[in-house]
């Protein structure tokens, strides 16, 4: 009996596994982003010629999805279906049935069911979104050769697992962004831009139409709009900030704009995929393109050119005194409306120099006139006004957090790019907002060693750091984080000349974001997700994506053993299925070099390098770390002040984890302080020599990060009396142009003994006078207490 049993478990088991090694997709469906819930189940399900695709009624909603599929799947080679409304003689076995339901509080409006049988695939939604969501997620459990853009073998079929699913968005704003101003792309490119969006739930493109160095839309009331603002002098083989100024007889050939005939086949095309595109008309600043055309809406008067490349500061921006401009951007905004269903209008706001109006006659009348008390106002009122015109015509306003300044207009929601602090305030405010940070959300950063990458404007937001980022702040009360309608990925187009190189900065970090955006938060999980993206890179192979595979280069952490002493290392990537080569004596490493198995020990100082290997070829420069063995290695921090979450390195665990930070403040090795002082009490566990204290912090003052006022040391001997208190005074002035890393040490007295070391510095507090952030909170950076 007993052999009996074992021997059916044998056979069961040699089943199973033969079915996923035949087909490893039905072992582990592998749809980005996760669905909230998914249940696998035995036995699949085939779609061949003989399965039948039908609609629960004749709802245009249902007719569009099932189209959709229908032709998704007959130009990869499959058969070629018939879309049939069922009726109550129709016998729904191998069979795809669509059904849109009335009852939203069983099925919320983007969300869906897919349960696949062996019999037949039900996709359930109450809305046209849930169950175009729905069709994405069955895709993404066939063959990744479904994605093959044109018809290869006709009437295979496609072989799926049966699963339960049950999913919904977490947000209901989930966006990507392209700037069409700085470089052009073609009509056929955007398309497909929504396309890969839409494959991954996205709901939303912004489309930043306009820029100083390009208008994109065509306005019929303004030609020259089209004549001059549409078009600059072509120095595309000079470095973006060194180009010059358009010169007299010199002609304008670089440019385009969409005409409003391909506008309207743009917005059907993506209305077809559940995609709302948002259109982005800048004011009052980044406007020099217009002024360009009609400089009479300018300050000064002008003349002007259409910018080549780099222009900053942004002084020449839309005069607020002058009803003329308020004329022309409503006459612009009629058509736009006319053009876009969207319920939000984008208006910019961000980044206008006001120096022309401090001294503007009319601007100044202006602020006088409306008892205004600054510039700062003045951009308040002047998006006031915007904004009873865009409401006037059922629309809202939507702006850059720059919006903030001087009073936010009434019913704006604010999109947040300078960090969060934007999306913060207008939460508090009761204002709804959209998170985009730089720091997470900016694809137009450098997301693998820039030694190995093509030009990017700078930063470094890789693919695990934009799969880390959490949209709702934690500053904010329940009711508060309800303001926070999602995240949106930006790609700003400086650096980005070309429609491969889009795809290549922007594919894998917004399917890293899709997810961010759309499933629970408990359930996301960075290796899970790498590997789901090796299937995902499958199916943009297909399709020709020229995606990036994301960095190459090695993590390294660390973790102290308790019982042993010893400082564990680990090592990670990534890539998922890339061998990781490493040494431990400061070698360099090479192909021949230890594979990383697994977390490895090592007791004493020293260095970490380790690389990836692609045939043969380390693929980013190896990474150097050197290991500091100190007292305080691995023993635990009380905090008295909080760090930021925006910048926690490795937690309460960062600054005795052995690790230093580099110059680079986002290499994740820093902690961060906003507008709060350090002050932290080390337990070494028991009395031990104390001969030094040594700490590192950094300033970089274009990221608002200012090295301490000064900092102190204390001990003590049982964490309550402490002596030998001891300050360290930062020398440094603020407005040092390049970052710095300074350390701050102190030498004890010989025979200084201590179990507790407490260290406090003082934060510069506000950002100075003089700097761009004056009068904002600041930051203040670490990286480890080295306790000699």
């Amino acid at each position: 009996m007993h052999k009996a049993f074992c021997l059916l478990i044998l056979m069961l088991f040699l089943a199973v596994y033969a079915t996923a090694a035949d087909n490893p997709i039905i072992a582990s469906p592998s749809i980005v982003p996760k669905p909230a819930q998914l249940k696998l189940k035995p036995g699949k399900f085939t779609i061949d010629k003989q399965t039948r695709l039908f609609i629960s009624s004749g709802d245009t909603n249902l007719v569009r999805v099932a189209h959709f599929f229908a032709d998704q799947l007959h130009l990869a080679g499959g058969p070629d279906f018939k879309v049939e409304e069922v009726t109550k003689g129709d016998k729904t076995s191998n069979a795809i049935l669509l059904t849109l339901t009335n009852d939203k509080s069983k099925i919320s409006p983007e969300g869906y069911e897919l349960l696949i049988s062996q019999k037949k695939i039900d996709i359930r939604a109450s809305t046209g979104a849930g169950l175009f969501y729905g069709i994405q997620s069955l895709l993404q459990l066939m063959p990744p050769e479904v994605c093959q853009p044109h018809n290869v073998v006709s009437d295979r079929s496609w072989d799926v697992p049966c699963v339960d699913i049950r999913d919904h968005p977490r947000y209901s704003y989930r966006g990507m962004h392209l700037d069409v101003s700085r470089h052009f792309f073609p009509k056929e490119f955007i398309k497909r831009y929504i396309d890969l969006i839409s494959m991954y739930k996205i709901n939303t493109f912004h489309w930043h139409l306009t820029d100083d160095n390009g208008w994109r839309v065509e306005i019929k009331k303004y030609p020259k709009l089209m004549e001059i603002s549409a078009w600059r002098v072509d120095h595309e083989d000079m470095p973006w900030d060194g180009r010059p100024e358009q010169k007299p007889g010199e002609k304008a050939t670089y440019g385009g704009y969409y005409t409003q005939d391909e506008i309207r086949e743009i917005v059907r095309y993506a209305s077809d995929r559940y995609v709302t595109i948002i259109p982005e008309i800048e004011m009052p600043g980044h406007n020099k393109e217009v002024l360009a055309a009609y400089p009479q809406f300018s300050c000064t008067g002008g003349p002007f050119t259409v910018p080549a490349g780099g222009y900053w500061p942004n002084i020449d921006i839309l005069c607020a005194g002058n009803d003329s401009v308020f004329t022309f951007l409503e006459d612009v905004l009629e058509e736009v409306v006319a053009l876009f269903p969207s319920k939000y209008i984008h208006v910019g706001g961000d980044e206008a120099d006001k120096t022309n109006w401090k001294t503007c006659p009319k601007c100044l009348n202006r602020i006088k006139t409306k008892g205004l008390k600054d510039e700062k106002e003045l951009q308040s009122y002047f998006i006031k006004r915007m904004e009873k015109f865009i409401i006037s015509k059922n629309r809202k306003l939507i702006g850059w957090d720059e919006i903030l300044e001087g009073g936010l207009a009434p019913e704006a929601t604010v999109m947040s790019w300078r960090g969060v602090e934007g999306g913060i305030a207008a939460a508090k405010q009761g204002h709804d907002a959209i998170m985009t940070p730089g720091s997470h959300c900016y694809f137009d950063y450098y997301q693998a060693d820039p030694a190995s990458e093509p030009k990017a404007i700078g930063g470094f937001t890789s693919l695990k750091k934009v799969y880390s980022y959490e949209p709702t702040p934690k500053e904010l009360t329940p009711e508060q984080a309800r303001h926070i309608l999602g995240a949106q990925g930006n790609v700003w187009t400086e650096f980005i000349p070309t429609t491969s190189h889009v795809e290549y900065m922007a594919v894998s970090r917004m399917i890293a974001l899709s997810e961010v955006v759309w499933s629970p938060k408990n359930t996301r999980n960075w290796r899970d997700f790498q590997r789901r993206m090796a299937n995902q890179f499958k199916r943009l192979d297909y399709m020709k994506v020229n995606y990036s595979k994301g960095s190459f280069k090695v993590g390294v952490t660390t973790r102290h053993d308790k019982k042993s002493g010893a400082m564990k290392v680990i090592l990670e990537s990534e890539q998922f299925d890339v061998p990781i080569q490493y040494t431990i004596n400061g070698d360099d490493v090479k192909p021949s070099s230890l594979v990383y198995s697994g977390p490895f020990e090592v007791k004493a100082n020293g260095v970490i390098k380790a690389g990836m290997f692609v045939d043969g070829n380390l693929k980013e420069k190896a990474v150097e770390m050197p290991l500091i063995f100190h007292h305080a290695i691995g023993k635990p921090v009380r905090y008295l002040k909080d760090y930021s979450y925006r910048y926690p390195a490795a937690g309460k665990h960062a600054l005795t984890d052995g690790l230093r930070g580099s110059i680079n403040h986002r290499d994740g090795l820093w902690q961060g302080f906003y507008g709060n002082d350090l002050d932290l009490i080390i337990d070494l566990g028991k009395e031990v020599p104390v001969n030094s204290v040594q700490m590192n912090f950094l300033q970089n003052q274009r990221s608002w990060i200012f090295l301490p006022v000064v900092v102190e040391f204390s001990l003590s001997s049982d964490g309550k009396k402490y002596h030998s208190f001891n300050e360290v005074a930062n020398n440094i002035p603020t407005n040092e142009a390049q970052a710095i890393m300074q350390p701050f040490n102190f030498q004890f007295m010989e025979n200084s003994k201590a179990r507790y070391i407490r260290v406090k510095a003082k934060n510069l507090g506000k950002c100075p006078g003089w700097h761009e952030g004056a009068g904002q909170d600041s930051w203040m950076f670490t990286d480890e207490v080295v306790v000699f």
